[in-house]
């Protein structure tokens, strides 16, 4: 990777009012799935809703933000951590990649404890596919704290 990253994010329409906080600062700590830009410079370049079930905007919005420079779009935790969660959020990651040939991570922010407590007593996570899309929000105690 260059040295700065251009990222576009999109979120779960059932936050359709979220300012963003708890990504905007895990942008700026590097946290969660934005760990793994430790050594570069992150640059938002859209930051957008799916339109609501089934996805209406992912299409629109994934061709905008590859014209603005996004190399990676990311899918907010809120798709993971919502209930339930997104039923499309494998579709949307395989369109993504598919159609823009952009990298695309699952999560955001770090999940809140809450969510995780939560998740965890429900059992909606135990299934393994899910694993690989909750390891990049998964973090220390501390830090799940500071989220909730």
């Amino acid at each position: 990777m260059s040295d700065k990253v251009k990222i576009g994010i999109i979120i779960c329409d059932r936050y359709r009012t979220c300012a963003g906080g708890k990504c905007l600062r895990a942008i700026r700590n590097k946290e969660g799935a934005f760990a793994q830009y430790t050594d570069v410079e992150i640059e938002l370049v859209g930051y957008t809703t799916c339109d609501g079930c089934p996805g209406g905007n992912v299409e629109y919005t994934g061709e905008e933000m590859v014209k603005n420079g996004a190399q990676v779009i990311h899918l907010a935790t809120g798709l993971l951590v919502g209930y339930p969660p997104c039923p499309y959020i494998h579709t949307f990651k395989a369109f993504l990649e598919k159609r823009y040939g952009v990298k695309v991570v699952v999560g955001t922010h770090p999940i809140p404890k809450k969510y995780l407590e939560l998740h965890t007593s429900l059992g909606t996570w135990e299934d393994v596919e899910w694993q690989p899309l909750l390891a990049p929000t998964m973090t220390d105690e501390a830090t799940r704290d500071a989220y909730n």
